[in-house]
């Protein structure tokens, strides 16, 4: 039987700091932590009107100003086109244009947040997009489901927008998926209405509120519940499911002033392992994980591990082992860009591309994409995650 997850939303205090958290709770363990400010909002998917302050051709980079003082990269290689909010006889970018953007990435350590001049817009089923005008399909969506989708979407998608379906839409029905589609594109022409009325620096299009993204971006079929003790979140989750087949009846308010939601979940312990470098796994094995400013480093270890049995096949489930962890813990804390992993040396081939297809197969299931690249000659195995949010430490030092 598939075990499923369960979505936990409540406030609490940490080392003496009130957060909002949202918890993804499976297998018994919290797999995922999003810790968020009660009063400041996120600029992530916020839609501007921002001002070209610079322009570096030998970079082929741009600076945008959205907000007084709040600067942002922008990729003059990209192959979107810019978006001017006055009308242009060319697109070349200059110095003091008006454009609409979308803050992509949220600012990382040193770096400025990114803003994109394609535009997306996400539902539950479905992303619109600005540039990428075409039929685009999660990777996790089977052959058969995407040709009954695409059979859906034929003919009534805009020539001058491009659709990305996602995995959520599985579950839906046609008249779902179309009715969230015209929705979509109403928030689209809405944006570039506004554009031509809103002075430089407007906010075009706030995203939802961090938490609300986070019910998102869940696969529905995997979710079980959704709990709260606080009666805001509740009503919001409520509100937002109303549109999906019912969903609203998996959200439950919980109650009990003996103890609160966070303390029966053991949040406070889950953010403190969460932060620890070293991680033990079940067969007395244990990994040190180690984020730098350049990648993330994580080495496998033996550990405690005695076993008298052949040693290669010994290593060979510790890794196997390892590989799980890794993936769990890479959710878990956030961690993104480059990751290499030193596993304990395997000298099969057999048993290095069993490695290499369990890491995978694990880090499938996560929402953000990772990718086992190679194992260098050094038996170092090189994965990406894709980066769009700070990891969870850079998000708790922001916050205490």
């Amino acid at each position: 039987m598939k075990k499923l997850s369960k979505l936990i939303l409540t406030e609490m205090n940490y080392r003496n700091t009130p957060i909002l958290v949202a918890a993804l709770e499976k297998e018994g363990r919290i797999c995922q932590l999003n810790p968020m400010s009660l009063n400041s909002d996120s600029i992530l998917g916020n839609i501007y009107i921002g001002k070209v302050k610079n322009i570096q051709k030998n970079i082929q980079a741009a600076f945008i100003e959205i907000e007084n003082g709040i600067m942002c990269y922008y990729s003059m290689a990209e192959k979107a086109s810019p978006c001017f909010v006055n009308v242009k006889k060319n697109n070349v970018l200059k110095i003091g244009d008006e454009m609409i953007v979308q803050v992509s990435k949220e600012g990382i350590k040193s770096k400025l947040p990114y803003v994109s001049s394609n535009l997306n817009f996400t539902g539950r089923y479905l992303v619109l997009t600005s540039e990428r005008k075409e039929l685009g399909f999660s990777g996790k969506l089977k052959k058969e489901e995407k040709k009954q989708i695409r059979e859906i979407l034929k003919d009534k998608i805009p020539e001058n927008v491009g659709i990305i379906v996602r995995t959520n839409c599985r579950d839906a029905q046609e008249e779902e998926i179309l009715h969230e589609l015209e929705e979509l594109m109403k928030r689209y022409e809405a944006v570039l209405q506004k554009g031509k009325s809103r002075v430089c620096f407007s906010v075009l299009e706030k995203s939802m509120p961090e938490y609300v993204q986070i019910l998102q971006n869940l696969y529905s079929q995997d979710l079980e519940e959704i709990v709260t003790d606080k009666q805001e979140l509740y009503e919001c989750a409520v509100q937002y499911l109303k549109g999906y087949k019912q969903q609203e009846k998996i959200v439950r308010y919980y109650e009990d002033k003996l103890l609160p939601l966070y303390k029966l979940y053991n949040l406070q312990k889950a953010f403190e392992q969460a932060q620890n470098e070293r991680v033990w796994l079940k067969s007395g094995g244990f990994l040190v994980i180690q984020q730098t400013e350049a990648f993330v480093c994580i080495d496998v270890n033996t550990g405690k591990c005695t076993s008298k049995k052949d040693m290669q096949e010994t290593f060979r489930k510790i890794n196997l082992e390892a590989a799980k962890e890794i993936a769990w813990q890479l959710r878990l804390r956030n961690l993104s860009g480059i990751i290499l992993i030193d596993f304990i040396n395997l000298e099969r081939a057999e048993d290095k591309e069993e490695l290499m297809q369990t890491l995978q197969k694990y880090l499938w299931q996560d929402s953000i994409k990772g990718t086992v690249v190679d194992m260098t000659e050094l038996n170092i195995v090189e994965v990406t995650r894709k980066k769009v949010r700070k990891s969870l430490a850079e998000e708790l030092k922001e916050l205490l």
